[in-house]
């Protein structure tokens, strides 16, 4: 079955009961192998927001990747997430970092997601479940993108995540 890659993230309200049932709504359709830390981060591209907490989940999915992406933005509506402006505050985001190894480049989706490698965010939760995985355009592993970037945004690991067997199981972190 095909491993996909899935940013977490949230800035509004409980922001990691919001990443706890992002990953939980994902688990009703896809195995969900490992989720990474919890990493509270300075937004990038629209400053002027709370800051947000990331975390990357690798998952196991019968979905193709344009139904993936489908079901990701049903668990969003589901989670209340609102489409009110680009890259301002929200409740909840779940973005397909990779599916195995493929490139898609359609109106409708982008796979790798195109500014992952830019984002500290993202390769800081990526690189520690999957620190040897390589980019599929760039052809570099996750840990040397995330050695090689320059930005400077802060990201500090604020706490753990795991699931049981029973997919429902979760443990909190210490904040």
């Amino acid at each position: 079955m095909p491993i996909a890659f899935i940013g977490i993230g949230s800035n509004l309200g409980n922001r990691i009961e919001n990443c706890v049932e992002g990953v939980e709504e994902i688990s009703t359709f896809s195995k969900i192998i490992v989720v990474s830390s919890f990493y509270e981060t300075e937004p990038v591209d629209k400053e002027d927001q709370p800051d947000f907490i990331n975390c990357v989940a690798k998952l196991e999915t019968s979905l193709s990747p344009f139904d993936l992406l489908t079901f990701l933005q049903s668990v969003e509506n589901t989670i209340g997430r609102e489409h009110m402006e680009k890259w301002g505050p929200r409740i909840i985001d779940l973005d397909i970092i990779f599916y195995d190894e493929l490139v898609i480049e359609t109106d409708e989706l982008i796979i790798p997601h195109p500014r992952a490698h830019l984002r500290r965010f993202v390769l800081e939760p990526l690189s520690e479940i999957a620190p040897d995985i390589i980019h599929p355009v760039l052809k570099i592993s996750v840990s040397k993108l995330l050695d090689e970037l320059k930005c400077t945004k802060r990201v500090v690991k604020v706490g753990g995540f795991s699931i049981a067997c029973s997919q429902k199981s979760t443990t909190y972190p210490q904040t």
